[in-house]
């Protein structure tokens, strides 16, 4: 019911401030309404985007604003921000952990568990005496899909993607 997905996300939010408040973190509007559309957004979101749908709900806050907060709250552990690709970095609640998969062709992003990075980090640690944070890149590719469209569209692929 959608009363109930309202309320989940309220709480989601009230989980937030109160996890702020409790480390003596002041609770504005603008936090406020920023990790509420942070909780509703279905992927990562860019800072831009984030302005969009902060504008339709408090147009007075300003892109400055949002930016400051953001980091903010990535300093607090609240938020995390990822590049995801060549565009801009992409924001989202620190709720769960995980790394990103994105498809060079369409741009999708998957979120992939941390533990199959573990590895890899493991791995550079030894080998380069070098820790790498696998929460801030991507790992950039092509998705099953593409793959598909490519090797029916292209018979030389399928010589190249062995």
């Amino acid at each position: 019911m959608p009363g109930e997905h309202r309320s989940a996300e309220n709480e989601g939010v009230e989980v937030v401030l109160d996890m702020l408040r409790s480390e003596g973190n002041r609770v504005t509007t603008s936090r406020r309404l920023l990790i509420r559309c942070l909780i509703e957004a279905k992927s990562h979101l860019t800072a831009e985007e984030i302005a969009d749908d902060l504008e339709r709900r408090a147009p007075d806050i300003h892109l400055s604003t949002i930016y400051r907060n953001l980091d903010e709250l990535e300093r607090l552990g609240v938020v995390s921000h990822s590049h995801l690709g060549h565009g801009p970095a992409t924001y989202h609640l620190s709720t769960k952990v995980h790394g990103h998969l994105v498809c060079e062709d369409c741009g999708v992003a998957i979120e992939a568990p941390d533990e199959i990075f573990s590895q890899l980090a493991l791995e550079i640690m030894e080998k380069h005496d070098f820790t790498i944070d696998t929460h801030h890149f991507a790992v950039l590719g092509r998705c099953g899909p593409c793959q598909s469209l490519l090797a029916s569209t292209d018979p030389a692929s399928k010589e190249t993607s062995r």
